[in-house]
């Protein structure tokens, strides 16, 4: 299945057929879900946004009545869910919803009971703070892949072009034997997937040969991975073409990233937003250049204030439409971005990473977006970097360029900071991963 005209008739036989099997036998309605996003963004913005308004008010409505947190919160604050509609601004009225407070009020945060209905549960990265878990109705569910679909749909992503995910590959997993239920839902999304355990060149050159395989339409994975692969490719084969799409998920996708990967790779890179939380956000539908667009369909976009950072950084506050279960009113996510209203939709701009990627420096806190641009126009020569809280002094790795001198560098870095860092040259290979799903951190804190 890995030629033409077979790769195609495979795709067309999983998108046509075996998709809407699936969704039978798994008891799914995301098709719908899809034709009902594309009807949406047909709309006009001023449309759009009252629909956004109506069902802010909505969710509102049914936490004040049904969600004993909120009833109790909606009564001490004397709120009225349907007061949004003339005026969101009305919504500054209550407080943010933490992780903390997610924690704390444990099941008064649900509006029946988990037993009473099909629900999934699904565990938060831990990457903005301690993890939790939000538990999701199905209808909550299928709205989250509808919204997956759909993006991709944008991206040109059709049923007979494939999609490849990277996922890293544990030692001690055991492969079910097939065909598995994992097998079908693949062959009827038309998506395989590359299990990696080493990105140095060894496991970067797996990688790279696999794709050549393969040769899908879109590739999901996170920035840092492909980034490590597009340097391993630049350097030894030269600007190289396998796949037309790279999807960056999971982590911040920087600009120096964004650059080497399309330069290197020759393909268009998409990045989007998504969180457990929520599902997928914000997504490039008309590429980099028409802006990263917020599905306000899915969810009301605010900003917090924050004022330790000093540059105006703010964060990002969303406020879910789907989840009837466990609805998350004003949720303070984590991440820094500042949400921009124009005459086509809502936008993220200047997305800076996470909260707590702030790192002291001879005891002054800089947050890391300055830290790597220091690397980047001051000290030169620098692929990546990351650096460990955990050791004293933290320690600064570094990934070089293939034509830098450790030595130049090294003595920069102690112009400018003296002995703050203990400095580690590495490979990519040589930086931390965190959590299960291996998500790199430019800062390691536990």
């Amino acid at each position: 299945m890995s030629y033409q005209p077979f790769r195609t008739l495979k795709g067309v036989v999983g998108g046509y057929i075996g998709y809407p099997i699936a969704e039978r036998r798994e008891q799914r309605s995301v098709t719908p879900k899809v034709h009902e996003l594309e009807r949406h963004y047909a709309l006009p913005m001023a449309q759009r946004r009252q629909i956004a308004l109506r069902r802010l008010s909505e969710i509102l409505q049914l936490a004040g009545a049904k969600v004993p947190y909120y009833r109790d919160l909606f009564r001490e604050k004397q709120f009225d869910p349907a007061s949004v509609l003339d005026d969101p601004a009305r919504l500054e009225a209550l407080p943010y919803l933490t992780k903390d407070i997610i924690r704390e009020q444990g099941e008064r945060l649900y509006s029946r009971p988990l037993a009473e209905l099909r629900h999934h549960a699904c565990k938060t990265g831990g990457s903005t703070g301690l993890s939790c878990t939000i538990f999701y109705d199905q209808e909550a569910a299928d709205y989250s892949s509808a919204v997956t679909r759909y993006a991709r749909l944008r991206a040109g992503r059709r049923a007979w072009r494939s999609e490849l995910h990277f996922a890293c590959r544990f030692p001690d997993a055991v492969v079910p034997q097939w065909p598995s239920r994992e097998d079908f839902k693949c062959f009827a999304n038309n998506r395989s997937n590359i299990f990696f355990d080493r990105i140095d060149d060894v496991g970067l050159e797996e990688v790279w040969r696999t794709l050549q395989l393969r040769k899908p339409y879109l590739v999901h994975a996170h920035p840092s991975t492909i980034y490590a692969l597009a340097c391993y490719i630049e350097r030894k084969y030269g600007p190289s073409k396998t796949f037309e799409v790279f999807e960056s998920s999971g982590e911040l996708l920087e600009p120096h990233m964004r650059e080497v990967i399309g330069r290197a790779l020759q393909c268009r890179v998409i990045d989007r937003y998504g969180l457990a939380e929520l599902g997928v956000m914000a997504y490039e539908v008309d590429g980099h250049e028409a802006g990263f667009q917020i599905f306000e369909s899915e969810g009301w976009p605010e900003n917090r204030a924050q004022p330790e950072h000093s540059d105006g950084a703010r964060e990002l506050v969303f406020t879910g439409f789907r989840n009837h279960l466990m609805p998350l009113i004003r949720y303070a996510t984590g991440d820094l971005a500042e949400v921009v209203e124009r005459d086509n939709g809502f936008f993220l701009t200047n997305v800076v990473g996470r909260i707590h990627d702030v790192v002291p420096i001879n005891g002054v806190a800089h947050p890391t977006h300055h830290i790597q641009d220091m690397l980047d126009h001051r000290v030169g020569g620098i692929q990546e970097f990351q650096i460990d809280l955990r050791t004293e002094p933290p320690t600064l790795r570094i990934v070089s360029e293939p034509w830098a001198n450790q030595d130049d560098t090294l003595g920069k870095l102690r112009v400018f900071w003296g002995e703050a860092f203990k400095v580690e040259f590495v490979g990519h290979d040589g930086l931390v991963r965190v959590g299960q799903r291996a998500k790199f951190r430019h800062v390691v804190t536990g």
